[in-house]
């Protein structure tokens, strides 16, 4: 089995209202990061995701002869500020926006937070601070922050480009505001001992960026499977003959106003658990679909249905060589 789909029939559907060209970006997320990798393994990583939490859930162990002290590190997505980012970026007006939570052997830690801001792999983040801007592009707050500088400022941050002017007419006039362009890269990060011989239990939960659009959108001209955006889902989600035709009905469903489906992506950095000593010797991965009359189709091999909502794939000596992404298709109403 190449891949996993859920095929569970729409036992019931709920009403909503969809508003055209309402597509929403995810966030990819994705383990910790160890910054020496020569010694300490990764003895089992247990990995769940469901559109509402992710956990995981690692034992490492020490390898060498004598404890090893360093850091463990959990990289943010980026968040891109402009006027066409639109994307579920969680609470962006916190500075932890996903809702980022990390014990270790049981007892809750308390992380560092680095938060930096670049243009154009420049950093800026010392003019920003300076300004008592807030970090986050896609934060109201940093855009009326960016509203009351002093226009010296305003002209420089404009060279620097910074901020973009945003110019339009509300029907009482000419209005001129101004958009935060700068990308945020954000990581927490604790310092962390490996003592010889033991097993470290780390978790970590959060609150995954959900991608979204108002239909299903990766079949071609005439409900055709074919065309660049299909091959792209067939790549990254694995999608089979199955998704085919729900999406077709879906698409002719939505044209005579009856209720359809929509898409929901998740997407997880699979790939950082190949920056341990060794391969992960076991690995689970938990899909949790959400609801029962959802559709959900990701890539993977011996995947099992586990219960009414859940997937699982487990392996050993797992060496992660791709990311994983997720496709859900999810029950809405007419427009």
């Amino acid at each position: 089995m190449n891949r996993a789909a859920l095929l569970a029939f729409l036992a019931s559907l709920s009403a909503s209202t969809a508003l055209a060209n309402d597509t929403t970006a995810e966030l990819k997320t994705g383990g910790l990061e160890y910054t020496r990798s020569d010694s300490i393994s990764m003895e089992e990583e247990k990995l769940y995701i469901s559109p509402k939490r992710v956990q995981v859930d690692y034992v490492f162990r020490n390898t060498a002869e004598k404890s090893i002290e360093t850091y463990v590190a959990f990289p943010m997505p980026d968040i891109k500020g402009g006027p066409e980012q639109n994307m579920d970026a969680g609470d962006v007006e916190s500075d932890n926006f996903l809702g980022f939570t990390v014990e270790q052997d049981g007892g809750k830690i308390e992380p560092t937070l680095q938060q930096r801001v670049y243009i154009a792999d420049i950093d800026m983040t010392d003019i920003v601070s300076a300004a008592g801007v807030p970090m986050n592009p896609q934060s109201q707050k940093a855009r009326e922050a960016v509203g009351k500088l002093p226009p010296e400022t305003i002209e420089d941050w404009l060279v620097r480009g910074l901020i973009i002017p945003d110019i339009y007419d509300d029907g009482s006039g000419e209005k001129r505001e101004y958009q935060p362009m700068w990308t945020l890269k954000s990581a927490y990060y604790w310092k962390t001992t490996f003592e010889t011989g033991r097993n470290i239990n780390v978790t970590h939960t959060y609150r995954p960026s959900v991608g979204s659009t108002v239909a299903t959108t990766y079949l071609g001209e005439n409900n055709e499977a074919k065309g660049e955006r299909y091959e792209d889902y067939k790549r990254r989600f694995c999608i089979d003959d199955a998704f085919v035709k729900l999406a077709r009905q879906s698409n002719t469903d939505m044209a005579a106003g009856e209720p359809y489906l929509v898409e929901n992506w998740i997407s997880y950095v699979l790939t950082t658990g190949a920056n341990w000593y060794g391969p992960i010797k076991k690995f689970t991965l938990v899909v949790d679909k959400g609801e029962q009359d959802n559709f959900v189709s990701f890539c993977g091999t011996g995947v099992k249905k586990t219960g009414p909502t859940t997937f699982e794939m487990t392996k050993q000596d797992f060496l992660p060589e791709q990311d994983l992404d997720i496709l859900l298709l999810v029950p809405t109403g007419a427009p």
